[in-house]
């Protein structure tokens, strides 16, 4: 009379679809060796864990929508060696993973900041660091080193860059070192109208304001810039 429901030496043996209508309690539940254990709902499934005092301790739900899971820690191991690939918990998100790949269009979005010891690009790839609306920001209590092993370093923005050094000296090391759109003044010796066999001017003095404006000034035996100072009250 009990249909599908069989007793055998190691417990209950159910066959084919079953429905119970009140809670079933048992220790463990197995599928057969060949086949996989299937729960259907027409709602959702809901796995409840319980302490010794009937307060829930883990929930995991299986809905239409989503599946979610309230716990105090959600991992994720590997199936060989028990890695922890992912974990949840209130205060800490880990992924354990030996690479993460975001592939959305938007890539990922931080609310605040970011703390990692390398940032890099996919091989044969540019990488590009951008804020379109705001400042860009990198710190480091030992130094921040950017650096571009087979590619050009460019740095750009739309107001003021600014290179600083609080107790230590801003270093440039190359070949060449180029400031390009720097005004040109003049001395007063050539205040007056060059003449025509007047050699043309080809060396020139590089000079600073005090507010830290350069400007070109033409070279001459001693030094030009004062006599040019009139440029660092233009700006």
């Amino acid at each position: 009379g009990m249909g599908n429901l069989r007793v055998t030496s190691k417990g209950l043996r159910l066959e084919g679809v079953s429905e119970f209508l009140l809670p079933l309690y048992v220790k463990e539940i197995h599928s057969r060796k060949d086949s996989p254990l299937v729960l259907h709902s027409d709602r959702n499934v809901t796995v409840n864990a319980r302490n010794q005092r009937g307060q829930l301790t883990g929930q995991l739900t299986v809905g239409a929508d989503a599946v979610e899971a309230q716990c105090k820690r959600f991992e994720v191991r590997a199936s060989e060696g028990g890695r922890v690939l992912f974990s949840a918990a209130e205060d800490e998100i880990v992924i354990g993973a030996d690479r993460l790949t975001v592939t959305g269009t938007e890539g990922a979005v931080f609310g605040h900041s970011v703390e990692t010891p390398h940032i890099r690009a996919e091989p044969s790839q540019d990488l590009k660091l951008e804020s379109p609306t705001r400042s860009l920001v990198m710190e480091a209590p030992r130094g921040v080193q950017v650096s571009a092993a087979a590619g050009d370093l460019k740095a750009t923005c739309r107001k003021e860059l600014h290179l600083q050094s609080t107790e230590g000296e801003i270093f440039l090391n190359a070949d060449i070192i180029r400031l390009g759109n720097l005004p040109v003044g003049s001395s007063s010796s050539s205040s007056s109208s060059p003449s025509s066999s007047a050699p043309r001017q080809t060396i020139y003095e590089l000079c600073a304001c005090p507010n830290g404006k350069l400007y070109l000034s033409p070279a001459g035996a001693g030094s030009t810039c004062q006599s040019s100072s009139s440029i660092c009250l233009w700006s």
